[in-house]
C-alpha cells in the first residue's frame, strides 16, 4: 500500500476512536456544533495522531491486515471512552432528577434546547457546570493524551481482544455515588423538610400538607442549590478525573 494512502486510511481508521466521544461524550453533546465541524475536528486529530505514531497505525495496514476488523477494533475503543464520559454526565442527570422529584419540580422538566431531550432542573444546572468545570481542568487536553497513550497500549488491531466488565461496574458505581455527593446539601435539607411536614401532618390534619410541601420544598431547593454548586468544586473535578482515567480500566489495561 502507498505510504499516503496509507496514512489516509490510518486517519480515518483512528478518528473512529476519536469520532464517538464528540458525538456521545459528555459535554460535547451539550455543544451545538455542526457535524461537520466534529467530523473535520476527529479527521485532524486522527491525522496529527497517525503522524506521530506510524509504527502504530501506518505500519499495521501495510502488514495486510483487515480493514474491518480494525475498523471494528477502534470503534470498540472510541465507544468506551465515550461511555465513561457519557456516564459521568449521566450520573449527575440521574441524581439531580432524584432531587426534582423529590422536590416537586418532577411534574414539569425542563426541555434543553441543545439536545431537544426533557432534563431535569437542577440536573441541568449541575450538568452544565460540570461542562464548564471540564474544559477549565483541561479535559480536552486530557482527552487527547489519553488517545494519543491509547495507541501505545492498544495499537490498532488490538481494540477487539480486551474488556473489563468488572471495571465498568465499578466504575460506575463510584461515578453514581459521586453523582449523590453532588445534591448531598439539597437532599439533607429536602429530608429534613419532609420529616418536618410528615410531623406537622400528624398534629394538623386538616392542613394541606401536598401544598405545603412542594412550596416550601422549592423554595429550599432555589436557596440551597447555589450553596450546593459552590460547595462542589472538588466533586466535579473528582468525577471528572476518575471518568477520563477509568478508560484506561474499561480496556483492560489497568489504570493511568
Amino acid at each position: 500500500m502507498d505510504d499516503l494512502l496509507a496514512r489516509a486510511v490510518a486517519a480515518l481508521l483512528v478518528a473512529l476512536r476519536i469520532a464517538p466521544t464528540f458525538a456521545y461524550g459528555g459535554p460535547f453533546t451539550l455543544l451545538r456544533v455542526p457535524v461537520t465541524i466534529r467530523v473535520l475536528l476527529a479527521l485532524s486529530l486522527a491525522l496529527s495522531l497517525v503522524a506521530g505514531r506510524p509504527a502504530a497505525t501506518v505500519e499495521v495496514l501495510q502488514s495486510g491486515a483487515s480493514l474491518l476488523s480494525l475498523a471494528a477494533g477502534e470503534l470498540f475503543v472510541g465507544i468506551a471512552v465515550a461511555l465513561c464520559l457519557q456516564m459521568a454526565f449521566a450520573a449527575i442527570l440521574w441524581a439531580g432528577r432524584a432531587v426534582d422529584i423529590q422536590a416537586g419540580f418532577g411534574l414539569a422538566m425542563v426541555a434543553d434546547p441543545t439536545t431537544q431531550a426533557q432534563m431535569p432542573l437542577a440536573g441541568t444546572v449541575f450538568v452544565y457546570a460540570a461542562a464548564a468545570v471540564f474544559f477549565t481542568m483541561g479535559g480536552a487536553q486530557d482527552l487527547i493524551a489519553l488517545w494519543a497513550a491509547s495507541l501505545d497500549f492498544l495499537p490498532m488491531g488490538h481494540g477487539m481482544l480486551t474488556g473489563d466488565m468488572r471495571a465498568l461496574s465499578t466504575l460506575m458505581s463510584g461515578l453514581f455515588a459521586m453523582g449523590i455527593g453532588l445534591f448531598g446539601v439539597v437532599m439533607l435539607v429536602l429530608f429534613l423538610l419532609d420529616l418536618t411536614i410528615a410531623f406537622m401532618s400528624r398534629t394538623l390534619p386538616q392542613m394541606n400538607v401536598l401544598l405545603l410541601g412542594f412550596q416550601v420544598k422549592s423554595m429550599a431547593v432555589l436557596l440551597t442549590l447555589p450553596i450546593a454548586l459552590g460547595l462542589s468544586g472538588g466533586i466535579f473535578l473528582r468525577l471528572l478525573r476518575t471518568a477520563i482515567e477509568g478508560a484506561p480500566g474499561l480496556l483492560g489495561q489497568g489504570g493511568g
